[in-house]
């Protein structure tokens, strides 16, 4: 490992659902682990050097999380939702949920 990083964990009830959901905002699945066959899968994701790790296991988070993203094109990112990006004093920003309540804020700043 050649940096130290914070990868938040996020509840989702369905991963493979998940994961399609956030390939919409640029995800890319890296691998998936389950205990054995069956079992809750935990899942990471990543879009450049931006990770996120999708857990069905309970406990591991709570949905109504928030995280903030900082993308080099956030317009983009709205459009393929179908939403408009706002802009705040400190960046141009766009608010989504995904399937399972957690919020993720993204944003391009303008600083």
């Amino acid at each position: 490992m050649d940096h130290e990083e914070a990868i938040p964990v996020l509840r989702v009830q369905d991963a493979a659902a998940a994961v399609a959901w956030y390939g919409r905002g640029g995800f890319v699945s890296q691998w998936e682990h389950r205990f054995e066959p069956g079992f809750p899968a935990f899942v990471e994701v990543a879009r450049g050097g931006v990770r996120l790790f999708l857990s069905e296991h309970e406990g591991d988070a709570r949905p109504d999380t928030l995280v903030y993203l900082r993308v080099r094109d956030v317009d983009a990112v709205a459009a393929e939702f179908g939403v408009r990006a706002q802009d705040a004093p400190w960046a141009r920003e766009v608010e989504l949920r995904d399937p399972d309540g957690n919020r993720l804020r993204i944003g391009t700043p303008t600083r």
